[in-house]
């Protein structure tokens, strides 16, 4: 009964985790409508953020009865910096050029890309379960392309390939990270992670930019620290929450709500227009994703 119960809460976690992490698409899209940079909307959100996880790892300590040593921790500053920088930058960027409903579309390659990452470095056999999956998937991001790419042409295959790197670095954390997580726990991992992410971006903004950030209408930083709030912190810990119940094979299926849950986002708050294309590439998308997360036990 008890495990029943809590298969149950991690399935409630996961679905408004992943819906919280999709509204983040449509919450940058709204902020770029008061000419903000990227460089500068990412710092807004992990500076708010920063402390919230700061406090977390104060409190949330590495386990104790795990052998730790000083290559974990710089392992962990590698994996914050291409899982979390690099992956959000690279994400924000393409998000100027292409709508929020393509870019989760896009981002939902990572399942795949963790796959192609894991063959070629870990040499873990592809089956053909996972190869039918990885063909679903470019065929549905195909379809999903070719329909945006009649609406909005201009600069669609830049947004694009920003937000797939965004995917790979992505892929290539979820990948290299495996084995760090059981050392220091799922919480205090992801805390690490995110403060590593943090101290990037602004170390970043202090090199590079300097340029004025307390000059934005108050609208402008409200959505910051709602995106902060709502589509970072929150759902960070949720999904982690979740994995720890569920798994991450379930948890990777429930996550295929994402893209769908992205484009109904973006249809009723950015009035984006939903096309019967994007539904059947977003559907085929979601079915090799599925196929992707689902494995035998």
């Amino acid at each position: 009964m008890q495990r029943t119960k809590l298969s149950s809460y991690g399935i409630i976690f996961a679905i408004i985790g992943v819906v919280l992490f999709s509204a983040k698409a449509v919450l940058v899209k709204l902020a770029y409508k008061y000419d903000i940079s990227s460089e500068h909307l990412l710092l807004f959100r992990m500076l708010f953020s920063l402390p919230f996880y700061a406090i977390i790892a104060i409190f949330n300590r590495p386990i104790k009865n795990k052998k730790i040593d000083h290559k974990d921790y710089l392992w962990i500053l590698f994996f914050g910096f291409v899982g979390y920088y690099l992956a959000s930058y690279f994400d924000f960027l393409g998000l100027q050029y292409i709508k929020a409903g393509l870019e989760r579309i896009i981002l939902f390659l990572y399942p795949t890309l963790v796959i192609i990452i894991s063959r070629i470095f870990l040499k873990n056999k592809i089956n053909n379960k996972q190869l039918l999956a990885i063909l679903l998937t470019y065929i549905g991001i195909v379809v999903t392309f070719w329909g945006e790419l009649q609406l909005h042409a201009d600069n669609l295959f830049l947004g694009s390939c920003l937000v797939f790197l965004s995917a790979l670095t992505y892929a290539i954390y979820i990948v290299g990270s495996g084995w760090l997580i059981p050392k220091f726990g799922v919480v205090t991992f992801t805390s690490y992670a995110m403060i590593v992410s943090s101290m990037c971006i602004i170390i970043q903004y202090l090199i590079f930019d300097r340029g004025d950030i307390m000059s934005y209408p108050v609208e402008l930083y409200l959505i910051c620290i709602v995106m902060a709030i709502f589509s970072t912190i929150i759902p960070s810990y949720l999904v982690s929450a979740s994995i720890a119940r569920i798994g991450a094979s379930n948890f990777s299926i429930i996550a295929s709500l994402g893209p769908f849950s992205t484009i109904i986002l973006a249809y009723i708050f950015l009035e984006e227009k939903l096309s019967i294309i994007q539904i059947i590439g977003s559907g085929i998308v979601i079915l090799g994703i599925y196929i992707v997360s689902k494995r035998s036990e």
